[in-house]
């Protein structure tokens, strides 16, 4: 079965298997019936009032004490709890109250016969400190935790306490009386003191007036002297101050012209800094643009030139190559061509050669009268003893070719006349 408790209240299960008893504050719990039994105590804060009467203090004064505490079982903590429930199992509130309040008011009997009625009355935080602190060490041994105590009234029968409080006005009466007498006393002194000062004030400011006169004459005289010399030294000062500012007003118009040249100057010279950057807008940079763009357009002929350069290199060694390999060709063809020659030489020797030159003979003397070919006009001039016409003129080209066999034999060594028949010679 089920039981349940609020947080005011505890419960102890003992019994078959609880062994320990099992303690719960504020909780559920299953016992099981006729084998277990389950048990509650109360977690309720106690109010007590501790009330101790005619207490003898430490001088023997009787007085009546009474002070208000808060108690309860303290349910968190598990031992607390195991020493309340062994003591106050089966308690009521009642009965627990009062064990806490004997047990207090016997505490708070024994502090009040160690102190005097002055020490509790006057500084009751203290008296309430020390039962709090005494009584708490007691009950925390009965599982009990004292919350708060504080002290209500103090009061006895003897009018100790109203006789402390007389002696106390009296005292303060007197010491209000003294200082008001004290009060007054110096009141009177310092009017007095007030008084003599006043009058001695008053007969120093009336030495003072009389010397500050004296000083004020003797000042006066001597400022009226000051003041006529200055006066003198005024009108002489005038005309020389005239002069000066005379002076000092052309000095003053040649630094006008001289500002005025300034800026003129200045004027002058931004209207040159002006134009130069006309002519430069207008024209510079317009010169520099033409420049830019002739320097552009060069460079690009230069280029065009340099690759057509290039091109037309590469075309004459092309063709240069060709020309190379036909006249290496050619070149073979007649040297083949030679070397046959050379050894039909071999065989015909000197018939050979004069057979050669006559072969060349006819295209020698077609070189020879070329020249008179290209000739528009020919003059000829007879000493009278020779041809005149063209049997003289064929007969020069014939004489020619005639000297030519001399001439082949000088360069050869080659005799055309021994090598040919009698009937082939040419006179």
């Amino acid at each position: 079965m089920f039981y349940t408790c609020g947080p005011n209240e505890a419960m102890v299960v003992s019994g078959f298997g609880r062994s320990p008893p099992l303690m719960i504050a504020g909780g559920r719990v299953f016992v099981f019936p006729c084998v277990q039994q389950i048990q509650r105590i109360t977690l309720n804060t106690l109010t007590l009032n501790v009330k101790s009467d005619k207490v003898y203090t430490r001088h023997g004064v009787p007085i009546s004490v009474t002070g208000i505490a808060q108690v309860k079982i303290q349910g968190q903590n598990k031992e607390m709890l195991a020493t309340a429930c062994q003591m106050f199992m089966g308690k009521s509130e009642m009965e627990i109250s009062q064990i806490a309040l004997e047990t207090l008011e016997g505490h708070q009997r024994a502090i009040i016969a160690h102190l005097t009625v002055e020490e509790i009355y006057q500084d009751r935080k203290k008296f309430s400190e020390q039962v709090f602190k005494v009584a708490s060490s007691d009950l925390v041994n009965m599982g009990i935790g004292v919350v708060s105590y504080t002290l209500k009234d103090v009061h006895d029968d003897q009018d100790y306490l109203h006789s402390l409080g007389k002696a106390r006005t009296a005292q303060v009466q007197k010491d209000a009386r003294i200082g008001e007498a004290q009060y007054k006393r110096d009141a009177v002194i310092r009017e007095a003191h007030a008084m003599q000062e006043k009058v001695s004030a008053q007969y120093k400011n009336d030495i003072e007036m009389a010397k500050a006169q004296r000083d004020y004459e003797l000042k006066k005289a001597a400022y009226d002297v000051e003041v006529n010399t200055k006066k003198a030294e005024s009108e002489m000062a005038y005309q020389l101050q005239v002069a000066k500012t005379k002076q000092r007003i052309e000095e003053e118009k040649m630094q006008v012209q001289v500002v005025e040249r300034t800026q003129q100057i200045t004027l002058q010279e931004q209207e040159i800094i002006r134009r130069e950057k006309e002519l430069e807008a207008k024209v510079m940079k317009p010169a520099d643009a033409e420049r830019y763009r002739l320097e552009k357009l060069a460079e690009a002929q230069r280029l065009q030139l340099i690759l057509e350069a290039e091109a037309e290199a590469e075309s004459i060694k092309m063709k240069g190559d060709a020309e190379a390999f036909a006249l290496e060709a050619k070149g073979r063809a007649e040297a083949e061509q030679m070397a046959k020659k050379a050894e039909a030489f071999k065989q015909y020797k000197e018939g050979a050669m004069v057979d050669m030159l006559l072969e060349k003979l006819p295209l020698m003397a077609e070189e020879i009268s070329k020249p008179l070919c290209q000739a528009k006009k020919v003059t000829m001039v007879s000493s009278g003893g020779s041809e005149v016409g063209a049997a003289k003129l064929a007969g020069e080209v014939l004489d020619i070719l005639t000297r030519l066999p001399a001439t082949v034999e000088k360069l050869t060594g080659v005799s055309i006349n021994q090598n040919t028949p009698q009937t082939t010679r040419v006179h």
